[in-house]
Formats: structure tokens, C-alpha cells, sequence
């Protein structure tokens, strides 16, 4: 019979690895601020949660006392919040947040868990990758293992998926871009029902792209074709990709990074687009366009970058723990 988190034995078994997240913890707040940073909080109940296509929400509601409500939604990223905070002024920000997203659970995911997100103005892609590099060394030992893969950080590799997908899937990702068959056709698979060039683009990903990545040395996956974007700028010298990176170390995906994009109408048109995608794929509950971000952004937010990184997984492998729920203090 499984203990409850609660119970004296089961958080004995913990502490070793909840200690090791406290001095995390507290490495994490002194990188950041003694790089400048401002540490910021940002409400967790939002009145629209973003446009993520593939992200399920948690819906709560306000109740004011003289009767009226409103719906609202815990925020799957501080991202929106914290970027009109650098419309504002704030200058270089971080903060450690708790965050929500339904439908999930496993060894590595949980419902709730806390993200370290930070943004730098002025900042690109690459300036970026060194700063999380630093942070990762300044915080973890030289060498680090979780779930039996072990990870030098003395060299960190930079990896285009174009290159990725040339070398793990001998196909030309940008080249058949759009077209399902001929990224099938190269990568020596078939085309499953219903599946179209995104589909086929994820899967590959997952099965012969990820699990090479972040296990001997970190890899940094950059240069997303356009069409995954998300909340990233296209790269103004190849604008067939944007300025969009993750990081995989232990053989996990680790972090999601961007260099914002700034342009208001443009992100006004990804907006409708995933949230047109969303309904045809999930339908369920909506909520109003996040008109105050889009007006944040109209004012002018000034050219930065962006991470969220899972700072639970960061625990894992800090303290060598092969499951989220044993970096948690109640899981």
C-alpha cells in the first residue's frame, strides 16, 4: 500500500532531496540577483490564461461581494504578466511561480509545480543560452545524474533542429516544410491517418529527435521552423525559423526559451490562429483575448529574451530524484 505524502515515513524519504531544492532555492534567487535582476510576483488567477494550443487550464471564479462574478483561469506562465512589467520598466525580472496545467501527471509532469521564468532586455538568443549556462553551473555540481543519465556541464552543445532532424532522421526539416508526404518520404515512415506535416513534425521529434539530446553534455535545440514559433520572433536572417530554443539535460527537456516577440499585430494573428487550431482540436471552455497584453505590446515592450525553465526537474536533477513528486513537500 502507497504511503501518503503526509505520513512521517514518506517524508524522511524526501527530505534528503527537499533539502538539496531549499539550497537550490536559495543559489537560484542569489545568481539572479547578484546579475541584477529584480525578483517580481505576478497573480497566479488570471482572466485569460494565453493561447497555448496544446496546454489544458484550470477555470476558478471571483466572487465580489455585492454579488458580481467573473470567470478566471490559474495561469499556466507569469509570461504575459511579467512582459507587461517590462513594458513598464521593470528591467531585467525573474521570479519563481507556481503554475497550473490540467491533464497532465507523471514521473516528470505534475498539475501544479513552480517555473523560474526570467526576461532580459536587450538581451538575444545566443546571450541568453550563456546566461542559462551560467546559472546551471553556478547552482549544479560539475557533473550531474538523474534517471541513470549523467551530464557534464563543462560543454554545452548548440543544436539547430534542422541539424537535429538531418542527423537523427536523415530528413531536410526546413525543405519539406508544410508538405507531410515529403517529410515522410525522407524520413523512411508512413503517414499515419489524419496526420498532417505538424503531427508527423512532433512525432519524429519525440521518437528519433529527443532522446539523443542533453545526455552526455546539455543541448540547446534551436531555430524552430516558423510554423512553432509560438510567442518567439521569426529570425530576421532566416525568417523560415524563429529565435526559439529548449534545453534538454539528464535526457530531459528542461527549458523553453524565446526572443519575444514585440509586434503586436503579429502576435494579435497567432493569437486567433491557435486559438482557431485549439477549438478544432479540443473545443471545451474559452476566454476573452488578452486585449491588455496586446495593448502592452502596442505601447511598445522593448526587445528582450525570454525563459521558463521547470524548476522541479532543475530539483531532480540537483538531487539525483527520479520522480517530480520527491522534490515536492506535498505531492
Amino acid at each position: 500500500m502507497t504511503r501518503p505524502a503526509w505520513h512521517p515515513d514518506s517524508l524522511a524519504d524526501r527530505l534528503p532531496f527537499l533539502r538539496r531544492r531549499g539550497l537550490l532555492t536559495q543559489g537560484t534567487r542569489a545568481f539572479f540577483t547578484g546579475h541584477g535582476f529584480t525578483e517580481v510576483e505576478t497573480p497566479y488567477a488570471v482572466a485569460a490564461p494565453g493561447e497555448e494550443v496544446h496546454l489544458a487550464t484550470f477555470r476558478t471564479e471571483q466572487v465580489w461581494p455585492d454579488g458580481r462574478r467573473r470567470p478566471l483561469w490559474l495561469h499556466t506562465s507569469p509570461e504575459f504578466a511579467m512582459k507587461r512589467l517590462l513594458v513598464a520598466g521593470a528591467g531585467p525580472i525573474f521570479q519563481l511561480a507556481r503554475v497550473w496545467r490540467n491533464n497532465e501527471g507523471s514521473d516528470l509532469h505534475r498539475a501544479e509545480f513552480t517555473m523560474l521564468e526570467w526576461y532580459a532586455p536587450g538581451l538575444g538568443m545566443a546571450g541568453l543560452m550563456d546566461q542559462t549556462e551560467a546559472l546551471l553551473r553556478a547552482v549544479l555540481p560539475p557533473r550531474v545524474t538523474c534517471r541513470g543519465v549523467t551530464t557534464d556541464l563543462a560543454r554545452f552543445e548548440r543544436l539547430t533542429l534542422a541539424e537535429a532532424f538531418a542527423r537523427h532522421v536523415g530528413a531536410d526539416l526546413l525543405g519539406t516544410a508544410g508538405d507531410a508526404a515529403a517529410l515522410a518520404a525522407q524520413a523512411g515512415t508512413r503517414l499515419r491517418e489524419g496526420e498532417d506535416w505538424e503531427d508527423l513534425f512532433f512525432r519524429l521529434l519525440l521518437e528519433r529527435v529527443e532522446p539523443h539530446l542533453g545526455r552526455d553534455r546539455p543541448t540547446f535545440l534551436t531555430h524552430f521552423p516558423a510554423a512553432q514559433a509560438a510567442l518567439a520572433r521569426r529570425d530576421p536572417a532566416d525568417p523560415r525559423v524563429a529565435e526559439r530554443f529548449e534545453l534538454f539535460v539528464c535526457g530531459m527537456e528542461l527549458a523553453n526559451a524565446f526572443v519575444e516577440l514585440t509586434d503586436e499585430a503579429e502576435q494579435r494573428a497567432r493569437f486567433l490562429d491557435d486559438r482557431a487550431r485549439r477549438h478544432k482540436l479540443y473545443g471545451g471552455e474559452d476566454w476573452n483575448l488578452d486585449e491588455d497584453f496586446l495593448a502592452a505590446l502596442a505601447l511598445g515592450m522593448p526587445e528582450a529574451a525570454g525563459i521558463a525553465l521547470g524548476f522541479d526537474r532543475l530539483a531532480m536533477i540537483a538531487a539525483g530524484a527520479d520522480r517530480i513528486s520527491q522534490v515536492q513537500w506535498l505531492a
